[in-house]
This record gives structure tokens, C-alpha cells and sequence, in this order.
């Protein structure tokens, strides 16, 4: 008769041996064994999933999105001061549509977030807002009043390798003028970001709006005959001429240049001579650039600061020949905001905090669409990146908003009544919270509770307080600070202050009056 041995085997998590008597031919008794793996049996211990964010993402608290709702209202209005409507576009694209990167065979190139659509159609996420603008003219032009002005803010996304103060996720908050070749477009661009920096607290003096014009780099570009497949590359290096410095830059000009990482990024390997041209023309030693493109552009800069002069802004707006942005599809003048003060670093090295913003004309964006030429151009703001820097400077606050009024749950067969009290203050526009926790919680847990989440105050009503129509208001704040307080007579004064009770029908008033002494109201 067969039957089952149980038998524990290092490495899984549970087997039968299931044996039965035989025979072999010599006639001697013997076992067959199956070993039997119960790994994916229901009665298996599941295993947990481990809680983790991918890198370069990060979660954010109730602090930061309050801080960010304030820095998005400021810009929005010095946006809308200038005549631009806001809008949005999705977060996803056909990839092509975005036009910087094109799928090969397996993947579309890095740089982007994509995935193939059931109709074997490659999407993205936006990499930045500029590209879906140039989609959304494209294809409602029709219906548009050119030229066309608005402004966007959102998230983008980047498949980069992140690093300090560098993320995958990233808020921008952008103003584009579609349909207007003048200068004074770009000039009140300058101008936009001038007006945004100082309305969200930055003092004059702390940051600068840098102009320069891509058609003079191309025409060093021309004039030393680099070659055009290595252009992009070859901005992609100078722009990082304030993070490396300049060995840096002549390094990525060359071979490649390795990081604090050990990650190498290969070079444009341009020959030492025209590593030398272009690092003599970014730092104003020579200009280098070939007589029509240079001139075209050097035109342009001069348009743009006449008019930037004559609006008063040029202690703040200034050309500035080291100005390259990194993104391909820009044709004219380029613009940076760069913070001018400093900031230690982990190692309390002082560093300045650099450009929080940019843009530029963009005339060949749209009429990949069109067939036409169709001028544009935009500023964007990096709100996150924006926002760190305003943070230092203590313009914005890291400390998390009061939590809501906290209404406990004493009794827990009258819930019903707590609930009046939370909707009484709701209608008289007061944040409030019914406590929702496990109802066998006493008191003392929910105040607990209470503190976690930054309530200002916790509303109580036991039987005794019920009969006499009364409630009892618990002041957080000062409560929190009695333990620090020795003389007793200051510290039952304190207390007093600290809890008292009111007539259930005048809670509204006593919490308003509360929320007055604490300067919340």
C-alpha cells in the first residue's frame, strides 16, 4: 500500500515523499520516492511585495503641493498680465509627433518614456510642453487667432540618468507666442521672465535673464566645418558650460568625459583646433562664426536689447554669449534665468544655484506640420527646481498647512452627533475631520491622532458635556507647550486657556475666535 513520508528539503518550502514497497531484482525490498513541490499550493505563505520608488521619482507631502499651489498662482498671474490664455495637452503623444526622439527597431532612443499602443503605434510621455504646443496649432489652426498666445503647466518626463536636483518627473510651467517673427516677441519673453522671478520674491539683483542667438553658434559652427550630425552634440556640450566649467566642455567636445560616477558619456570628438575655436567663441575671446549667420544673429541680439532698453529692463536682461539650451529644435534667440546668489552644498561648498528657466524661438517646430513657416516662440519655467531655490531663500514655507479641527469620537452610539458638529464647521468654512480611526481608540489616542496631523484644536463631548448642551475645545497648540512651563500658577492658567468649554451652539464662533488668536483665521 503506497504512502506519504513528509520530508523538509533546504531550499523549498515544502515536499511529500510519497513511497510505496517494491521489489527490485534481486528481490530485496525498496522505496520509490516522488518529490512533490507544494511551493504554488493556495496554502502557501504569500509573499510580501516590497514597497519602493523607482530613482529619480520622488513623493511629495502636503507641505511641498502647498508651496507649489502658491509659487503656480504667482506665475499664473504675471502670465496672464501679459495677455497669454492657459490651456492643456495630454501627458502622452505619438512619439514621432514629438519630434526629438524617432523609435529603431526595438525601442525609440533614450531620452523619453514610450511604449507601443495596440495598433503597434509608438507613444510617449512629453518630454517637455513646447512639442505638444507645436502639435495642438498644427492640427486646430484653423480655429485659432494667430498670433497665438498661452501659457501651460505640468508635468514632464525624462529617461535620464538622475541625479542630485536632476529627476525623471519634473513640473515646468511654460508661455509661448505662435505666429509672430518680430523680435518683440522674444524681447517680452526676457521681459515675461524678469516680471515672474520678482513677483514670486526674488529681488532684483538676485537673478539675470541671459540672451544669446543660435545662429551665431551655428555660424562657428559653419566656419570651423563641424560637421551637421555632430551640432547637437556639440550644443549639448556647451550648454553644460556653468555645471562643468570648461575643461568639462572641451572634454565632452572631444573623447567624452567620465563623472563622479564613473558613467562615461562619449564626446562629439571634434579635433583639438575646433575645440579650441568654440571654447575661444563661447568665452568672448574670439568670434569665430562665419560672416552671413553671424550677422543675422548678431542683428537679432541687437533688435532684442534696443527694445528690452527702452522697456526698462536692461539691468536685467543682458546678452550673454555662453547661452546655448540644449534642445535641437530652437532657430533664433535662446534665454536663461540664472540665479545669481549662492548656496552651500552638501559639503558646504558655496555653489550658485544656476538657471531655473529658459527658452527660445522654435520657427521650424510647427511647420513640420504645416508645410509652411510658421514663427514661434516660448519661455519655461522648471517649477521644482524653481521652487528649491525659493525655498532657500525662505520665500516659500516648508512647514506643512494646520491640520483640520479634529472632532472625537467619545461615545461611539452617537457618531451621528459628532457628524452635526464636522458639517457645522464645514458650512462656516472651517477645515474639519470626523475621527475615523478604530472606535475603541480612547480619547487620549485620538488627540494622539490629533497632533500627527497638525490640528489646531480637538472638539470633545462625553455624556456629562452631551446633557448640559455643552462641548469641551481642546487647544493643541498651546496644550503641546505646557510641559515646558515650572511655576504652577502660570501653568494652571495655561491649562485653563488650553481646554474650556463652550455651548454646543456656539462651537463655530469659539473656533473661529481660536483660529484668530493663532493669526489662522
Amino acid at each position: 500500500m503506497p504512502h506519504f513520508l513528509p520530508l523538509t528539503v533546504k531550499g523549498i518550502q515544502t515536499i511529500g515523499l510519497s513511497a510505496f514497497a517494491d521489489n527490485d531484482k534481486a528481490g530485496n525490498g525498496c522505496y520509490h520516492a516522488t518529490i512533490v513541490n507544494f511551493r504554488d499550493s493556495p496554502m502557501a505563505k504569500p509573499t510580501k511585495l516590497k514597497a519602493r520608488l523607482p530613482r529619480g521619482l520622488a513623493d511629495r507631502g502636503p507641505a511641498e503641493i502647498a508651496a507649489t499651489r502658491h509659487m503656480v498662482e504667482a506665475i499664473r498671474v504675471v502670465f496672464e498680465r501679459y495677455g497669454f490664455e492657459p490651456m492643456e495637452t495630454p501627458a502622452i503623444e505619438y512619439t514621432d509627433v514629438l519630434g526629438k526622439f524617432l523609435p529603431d527597431q526595438d525601442r525609440p532612443n533614450e531620452g523619453v518614456f514610450s511604449f507601443q499602443d495596440d495598433d503597434e503605434q509608438w507613444l510617449s510621455l512629453r518630454y517637455d510642453l513646447t512639442a505638444p504646443l507645436a502639435r495642438y496649432v498644427a492640427e486646430n489652426s484653423q480655429n485659432l487667432a494667430l498670433p497665438h498666445r498661452s501659457y501651460r503647466y505640468g508635468w514632464v518626463f525624462r529617461n535620464e540618468k538622475p541625479g542630485p536636483g536632476r529627476f525623471r518627473q519634473f513640473m515646468q510651467f511654460d508661455a509661448d507666442t505662435v505666429g509672430a517673427a518680430s523680435m518683440a516677441a522674444d524681447a517680452e519673453m526676457c521681459m515675461l521672465a524678469a516680471d515672474t522671478m520678482e513677483a514670486l520674491g526674488i529681488p532684483r539683483g538676485s537673478y539675470v535673464v541671459k540672451v544669446n542667438n543660435r545662429k551665431i553658434l551655428d555660424g562657428v559652427m559653419d566656419a570651423l566645418q563641424i560637421p551637421a550630425e555632430k551640432h547637437l552634440t556639440t550644443m549639448r556640450a556647451i550648454d553644460k558650460l556653468d555645471r562643468l566649467g570648461v575643461d568639462g566642455v572641451k572634454m565632452l567636445l572631444g573623447k567624452g568625459r567620465k563623472d563622479e560616477s564613473g558613467d562615461f558619456t562619449k564626446g562629439a570628438e571634434l579635433a583639438d583646433s575646433q575645440i579650441a575655436s568654440l571654447v575661444a567663441a563661447i568665452t568672448g575671446k574670439s568670434d569665430g562664426a562665419s560672416a552671413a549667420t553671424s550677422t543675422a544673429g548678431e542683428q537679432e541680439l541687437a533688435e532684442i536689447a534696443a527694445l528690452v532698453r527702452a522697456a526698462g529692463y536692461d539691468d536685467r536682461v543682458r546678452i550673454d554669449k555662453t547661452v546655448v539650451r540644449g534642445l535641437e529644435y530652437y532657430t533664433g534667440p535662446v534665454y536663461e534665468v540664472e540665479l545669481t546668489f549662492e548656496i552651500n552644498d552638501e559639503k558646504g561648498r558655496p555653489v550658485r544655484f544656476g538657471s531655473v528657466g529658459g527658452g527660445g524661438r522654435y520657427d521650424g517646430l510647427v511647420s513640420r506640420f504645416r508645410g509652411e513657416p510658421v514663427p514661434a516662440t516660448g519661455f519655461s519655467i522648471g517649477v521644482s527646481r524653481l521652487q528649491a531655490a525659493l525655498t532657500h531663500l525662505g520665500k516659500i514655507s516648508e512647514k506643512p498647512a494646520p491640520g483640520p479641527v479634529l472632532v472625537t469620537v467619545f461615545d461611539r452610539d452617537r457618531v451621528a452627533d459628532y457628524q452635526r458638529m464636522v458639517s457645522a464647521l464645514r458650512a462656516a468654512n472651517i477645515r474639519a475631520e470626523l475621527y475615523l480611526g478604530n472606535p475603541k481608540n480612547n480619547i487620549g489616542t485620538q488627540l494622539k491622532y490629533g497632533d500627527k496631523r497638525g490640528s489646531l484644536c480637538a472638539i470633545i463631548q462625553g455624556g456629562d458635556e452631551k446633557a448640559r448642551g455643552e462641548v469641551q475645545i481642546k487647544d493643541l497648540i498651546l496644550g503641546a507647550t505646557l510641559t515646558g512651563i515650572k511655576d504652577r500658577e502660570e501653568y494652571l492658567k495655561k491649562q485653563a486657556e488650553a481646554q474650556f468649554a463652550v455651548k454646543e451652539d456656539a462651537l463655530v464662533e469659539a473656533v473661529r475666535n481660536l483660529l484668530a488668536r493663532h493669526k489662522l483665521a
